[in-house]
């Protein structure tokens, strides 16, 4: 199995870096849409645009929560021939200029199709991030 591991450095401090990742509708603006809520056990969704066999929904549930350290959930998706049922865990950490934001998406197949895709699109995510801190 093969996991993503990407660091953000980022401008703001925790706790506004943590909204970025529960709160939905500024997930929604530098991910997917959704309807995440900080709860262990909560059920939610991603939804995005269909690409070949996928119907663009991601099924996720939270599985850890440290507010503004920890955020750890499910993530199950993919199109029939190439379903993924894996794990995303984000964990911050202030910095003496802001947050420093790691994620692990981890359980990969080694052939699983989507890794490089996803892999670049996790890496690509910092500025996005970054943009919603400003305010």
């Amino acid at each position: 199995m093969k996991s993503i591991i990407v660091d953000y450095e980022l401008p703001g401090p925790p706790s506004k870096v943590w909204r970025t990742l529960t709160e939905p509708a500024l997930l929604a603006r530098w991910l997917m849409a959704n309807d995440i809520a900080p709860v262990v056990g909560h059920r939610f969704t991603f939804q995005s645009k269909p690409m070949g066999d996928w119907d663009g929904t991601v099924e996720c549930e939270v599985l850890a929560i440290e507010p503004e350290r920890l955020l750890r959930y499910s993530w199950h998706g993919g199109g029939t021939g190439n379903r993924l049922e894996s794990v995303v865990t984000w964990t911050l950490t202030p910095t003496a200029t802001g947050t420093r934001l790691h994620l692990e998406h981890a359980g990969f197949p080694d052939d699983h199709p989507g890794y490089p895709l996803m892999a670049k699109g996790w890496e690509g995510k910092r500025d996005d991030i970054a943009a919603l801190l400003d305010g």
